[in-house]
C-alpha cells in the first residue's frame, strides 16, 4: 500500500481500530449520571455475533436446605438409615455428611449425619454422632419441617475410588442487543463556521451523547426483553432486557425506617450465600439514598469514605461482611423507583456490544434532501449478568 495512513483512511479500512478512543472520550461525559453504563463501558465490551446474545449463568451449589416433613422422635438400630424429605434434594449426594443446626445431640452438638442414598425424592442417613444405648440402637429427637438441613464434606472408605459426580450446569440464557441511536443534525452555514476537523464532541454532540446514554442506563436496567414487528414494512425491532429483571435475591424493607441494623442485614444478604467479591456498587434512588444518609454510622458500619472507580464518584459504606459503593442514580427516580435500589457486582457484569459506539456523518446537503450536515451515534449492546446470585435488588415495601 503506497497511500500514507491517516485517520481517514483507518476509519475506512479497520473502523474498529479507533473505537477505544472513542469509548474513553464518551466516558469522560458526565459519568456519574450514568454509573451503570460507565461501569460497563470502562470495562470493555464482549463482541457479539448476533443480534441474540446466548450467554451461561452460573451459580455455584447451594449448600444449605429444609427439611420438607417432620421425621418423629424415635429409636433406630445402629445400622440403619432414617428417610427425611428435604425441600431441594439436587444439592445432596451419597456419601455427603450433612448437618442440622437446631437438632441437638445428648451431648450438646448438632446431630450430623452420612448420607446413604439420594434420589429426586428422599434422602437417607445414618446418625453419625448420637451414642447407642445397651440394645445398641439410637434414640433420634425429632427432625421438624423446616428444620435446615447443610451440606458438608463428602467421606470416602479406604477402598474407594469413585464418588457420585459433583454436576453444576450452567443455564444457558439469551439476550437482545438493541440498536441505540441519536441523532444531531444543523445547518450547512452553522456547520460551515465552526473551527472542527474531523469527528470531534462539540456542546451540541455532548448533549446529545449524555441524553443517549441515560436513556440506554435505563434500558439496561429495567428493559423488557422482547421482539417486535412495527411499521408498513414489518420491520424487527429487538429491546434489551434490564438486569433489574436478571437478578435473582430481593432484600425488602419499609421506608423511613431504614436503620444501621437494617443495613448491615441488607449488606449481609447481599455479600452471602454468592460467589461475587467483597466489594460492590449500590445504585439507588434519592429516597433510599437520602435515607442511608441520615444513618449515624457507628464501629460496626463505617461510612465517609469517598472512592473514585471507573471514573465515578461513590460515597463507601464499610462492614465487616464487605464494601458497598453507594451513588445516587437518577434513573431510579424517572422511573418512578425513589426508594428502590440495587447492589451489582461489577466483576460479573458483561455487556455484549453487536455494534460498537460509532459516528456516522451524513451529508443531507450532497444528498439533495436540504442544505444541512448530520451525525448519526449508534450502539447495538446488552448487559447480561453472569452469576445472578451475586447481584440483588433492593425493594421499598408499603408500610
Amino acid at each position: 500500500m503506497s497511500e500514507i495512513t491517516t485517520t481517514r483512511l483507518t476509519e475506512t479500512m479497520s473502523p474498529s481500530l479507533l473505537r477505544s478512543e472513542i469509548d474513553k472520550r464518551i466516558t469522560k461525559i458526565r459519568p456519574s449520571s450514568t454509573p451503570l453504563d460507565q461501569i460497563s463501558r470502562m470495562a470493555g465490551a464482549r463482541q457479539a455475533g448476533s443480534m441474540k446474545v446466548q450467554y451461561y449463568s452460573v451459580d455455584l451449589r447451594t449448600g444449605t436446605s429444609e427439611l420438607s416433613s417432620t421425621v418423629g422422635k424415635r429409636t433406630i438400630p445402629k445400622d440403619e438409615s432414617v428417610m427425611i424429605s428435604v425441600k431441594d434434594n439436587s444439592f445432596l449426594s451419597e456419601s455427603d455428611t450433612i448437618m442440622f443446626p437446631t437438632v441437638k445431640t445428648p451431648a450438646g452438638h448438632p446431630l450430623v449425619g452420612y448420607v446413604t442414598k439420594a434420589d429426586n425424592r428422599n434422602v437417607s442417613f445414618t446418625p453419625v454422632n448420637l451414642t447407642p444405648n445397651d440394645d445398641d440402637e439410637y434414640d433420634m429427637d425429632a427432625l421438624p419441617s423446616g428444620a435446615p438441613v447443610v451440606r458438608m464434606g463428602r467421606a470416602a472408605g479406604e477402598l474407594d475410588v469413585q464418588t457420585p459426580q459433583f454436576v453444576t450446569l450452567p443455564t444457558k440464557k439469551e439476550n437482545y442487543c438493541q440498536i441505540f441511536k441519536a441523532q444531531i443534525e444543523e445547518s450547512l452555514l452553522q456547520r460551515l463556521s465552526d473551527k472542527e476537523v474531523g469527528w470531534t464532541f462539540s456542546d451540541q454532540e455532548e448533549a446529545a451523547i449524555l441524553d443517549m446514554r441515560m436513556c440506554m442506563e435505563r434500558s439496561f436496567l429495567f428493559g423488557e426483553k422482547n421482539k417486535i414487528t412495527v411499521g408498513p414494512d414489518n420491520k424487527d425491532v429487538m429491546l434489551t432486557g434490564g438486569i433489574w429483571h436478571q437478578a435473582e435475591k430481593d432484600y425488602t424493607y419499609t421506608p423511613d425506617s431504614l436503620s444501621n441494623s437494617a443495613v448491615v442485614s441488607m449488606m449481609r444478604q447481599a455479600f452471602t450465600d454468592s460467589n461475587g467479591s467483597k466489594r460492590k456498587v449500590l445504585i439507588g434512588g434519592s429516597g433510599l439514598i437520602e435515607q442511608i444518609n441520615r444513618l449515624e454510622l457507628s464501629r460496626v458500619l463505617t461510612g465517609s469514605q469517598h472512592v473514585t472507580k471507573w471514573g465515578v464518584d461513590f460515597d463507601c459504606i464499610v462492614s465487616k461482611f464487605g464494601s458497598l459503593y453507594v451513588i445516587h442514580s437518577e434513573v431510579f427516580d424517572l422511573c418512578g423507583m425513589e426508594n428502590h435500589g440495587m447492589i451489582i457486582d461489577p466483576e460479573y457484569i458483561s455487556k455484549y456490544s453487536h455494534i460498537p459506539f460509532s459516528a456516522e456523518r451524513i451529508s443531507f446537503h450532497k444528498q439533495g434532501l436540504r442544505n444541512t450536515e448530520a451525525v448519526v451515534l449508534t450502539e447495538a449492546s446488552c448487559l447480561v449478568l453472569r452469576y445472578p446470585k451475586a447481584h440483588m435488588r433492593i425493594v421499598a415495601t408499603d408500610k
